[in-house]
């Protein structure tokens, strides 16, 4: 579905000078700065499957999209999606793929969304008959049936995301890349979003590229994450082998009745997380030591609750960005 190889993307910045003169000098003179975005990315992704691209704000993941897509023209390395080279932008490709940008919109946002899905209809050439049936079907789903003749500017954002995925769903795409589809939604919100698209890509064997900031979607949707940072991928493989980088440890969170000092060497070992006023305490213990060191700590200290968790993927992501070494 998508083969990217010594896949780079470099831009150049325009550096002006401040003030007036600055400006001056800028109409005559303009310097510019090369800024590599994306560098050396290799992937691979294969019918069916559902990735995440998790990395920071700046990593290069909106412009991986982009590349995907054909919005933007790599600047070295070889890129097919679908077999075909996306910034051709063949009409073929295109009515094989959807983009859904969680901070962007396609609806017309002072219309109805169905004057938009009508346009769409008459954009990717579907007969009237399957358009009909895909808008019975995808309405249904998402419970958005009474929803499709208010103007979208009266929706609120939970109910135009919705509406978002199903304008990008009515020709029936092989891909759907997702950039934050659940951003600024509330739990509910997301937690709707989630499962629709867990549903909607088993039933149809539609692959999904997706990027978020909310750990719950990539624990929920992916079965293979790929962590970007600084331009390049730092790594390649399942959710379960991710989770497993820093070792198999537990994340175990300590409760005490009154406030302990946070230097007591027991704790240093394991990375602890205090809370402001000292009374818990979250450390990071590696199972062969789980039951010696919670042992410990019960006897040692009053402790009134505890619970044991695996590490979560967002803490996961946390250290591996502050120590890429651990890769």
């Amino acid at each position: 579905m998508i083969h990217a190889k010594g896949l780079c993307k470099s831009f150049k910045i325009h550096q002006k000078k401040p003030g007036f003169s600055g400006a001056l000098s800028n109409f005559w003179n303009r310097e510019y700065e090369s800024k590599s975005a994306i560098s050396g990315f290799d992937l691979e992704v294969k019918p069916g499957e559902v990735i995440g691209l998790l990395g920071p704000n700046g990593a290069g993941k909106t412009t991986l999209m982009k590349m995907f897509t054909g919005i933007i023209v790599p600047s070295e390395g070889e890129l097919t999606v679908l077999g075909q080279v996306p910034h051709q932008r063949s009409v073929s490709f295109r009515k094989q793929i959807a983009l859904v940008m969680g901070q962007k919109s396609q609806l017309w946002w002072d219309l109805p969304a169905m004057d938009s899905f009508m346009l769409l209809q008459r954009f990717y050439e579907i007969p009237a008959d399957l358009f009909q049936a895909r808008l019975n079907e995808l309405s249904e789903l998402l419970g958005v049936a009474d929803l499709m003749k208010v103007h979208v500017r009266k929706l609120s954002l939970g109910e135009r995301m919705k509406l978002e995925l199903m304008s990008s769903l009515l020709h029936d795409p092989k891909i759907i890349f997702l950039d934050e589809p659940t951003i600024g939604l509330d739990l509910v919100a997301q937690r709707n979003i989630r499962e629709f698209l867990d549903s909607y890509s088993k039933k149809n064997g539609t692959t999904l590229i997706l990027t978020s900031h909310y750990m719950a979607d990539i624990e929920a949707l992916c079965e293979r994450v790929v962590l970007v940072s600084g331009g390049q991928k730092r790594f390649d493989g399942t959710i379960k082998a991710f989770e497993g980088v820093l070792g198999s440890g537990k994340l175990v969170t300590f409760v005490f009745d009154q406030s302990l000092k946070s230097a007591d060497p027991l704790f240093a070992p394991f990375k602890p997380e205090w809370n402001p006023e000292f009374t818990s305490v979250a450390l990071n213990i590696p199972e062969s030591e789980l039951r010696a060191v919670s042992q410990k700590i019960l006897q040692d200290y009053p402790v009134v609750d505890f619970h044991t968790e695996k590490l979560p993927i967002e803490r996961v992501m946390t250290q591996l960005l502050d120590r890429p070494e651990l890769i």
